[in-house]
């Protein structure tokens, strides 16, 4: 099977997930209880202005009858407009997604070069003293929930010390570093633990395997060793929890999103659910979809490429 084969075997097995959660999504946000033309026209709005408003945005119409359209509409690049913004759906999710990727960005930034670092020093040195502090870490990084770390961190380094905002996203790359910088930590210190005892155990497994016993018998350096066969070999099921934790903080971020006031998806999300803004939960939905099912694809194409045997 060539590369291209295999790629479009992938979008194809991805395909149906999308639609599946298009069906789930629409059907949901259907079945939560108010009524959003109430919230937004307020209490005293008269039946007369109610069903006016249900007519123009369809929503007087049959379930079945709604999604047909919405499906119709999605594949027209039209994901309707917001009850409460009056905005298109692309326009509010295109305003708000940049300051998510950007704060996710970040966080990759920061933990894949220390997942990196601890899991090669700890594997080099098992049952030492390094391996046991990391491991340490490991445990309680896994341990120890995001929104406390947030919240500590805002408390000590934002109000205390001052040294970092505590809420916004700021003007300009650098002021974007800055502000982010409390929110990218705070979720690093989860992330970059996960990852580390993951690698850490892969490569383990293969600096004992008999590979590379082989290869010490053939009198290859032992930097040779590693960095050609050790690491490629450990980091493919690292990679793959990767793509998961991935996919995760992009609908996990509204935590810090929260916290720090960071303008991003999980705050439109919230406002929208708190609103029972129907269209934009649905679009929101159908972009995390989306994207998850884009990462799980980049990550399956990368494990291609370090290990052609799995296009076979």
């Amino acid at each position: 099977m060539n590369f291209i084969s295999f790629i479009g075997r992938r979008m194809l097995h991805l395909m149906p997930v999308l639609i599946g959660i298009s069906l789930v999504s629409f059907f949901l946000v259907m079945l939560v209880p108010g009524d959003p033309v109430r919230l937004i026209l307020g209490p005293r709005a008269t039946d007369e202005a109610v069903a006016a408003m249900r007519q123009e945005w369809g929503l007087d119409r049959p379930v079945l009858a709604q999604y047909v359209t919405y499906v119709a509409n999605v594949f027209q690049g039209n994901l309707g407009v917001s009850l409460k913004f009056r905005l298109p759906v692309w326009d509010l999710i295109a305003q708000y997604l940049p300051r998510t990727a950007f704060l996710i960005g970040y966080v990759l930034v920061i933990s894949i070069p220390a997942t990196l670092l601890m899991a090669i020093t700890a594997a080099r040195n098992e049952g030492r003293w390094p391996d046991q502090l990391i491991r340490l870490f490991s445990v309680l990084g896994m341990t120890i929930p995001v929104f406390w770390l947030s919240v500590l961190f805002a408390r000590f380094f934002g109000i205390q010390l001052g040294w970092f905002p505590v809420s916004g996203y700021g003007e300009g790359f650098v002021d974007h570093l800055h502000h982010l910088f409390l929110p990218a930590v705070s979720t690093s210190l989860w992330l970059a633990p996960l990852l580390t005892r993951n690698l850490r155990g892969a490569l383990i497994d293969q600096i004992g395997s008999d590979y590379v016993a082989a290869c010490r018998a053939k009198g290859l350096p032992e930097k040779q060793i590693f960095w050609r066969h050790i690491l490629p070999n450990s980091v493919l099921p690292t990679l793959n929890l990767l793509g998961v934790m991935i996919a995760f903080l992009i609908g996990g971020s509204v935590v810090v999103e929260i916290v720090y006031a960071v303008p991003g998806l999980g705050a439109l999300m919230i406002g929208s659910v708190l609103g029972r803004d129907y269209f934009v939960i649905q679009g929101l939905t159908l972009v995390y979809a989306l994207v998850t099912v884009l990462v799980t694809l980049a990550i399956d194409i990368l494990t291609a490429m370090i290990d052609p045997r799995t296009v076979e």
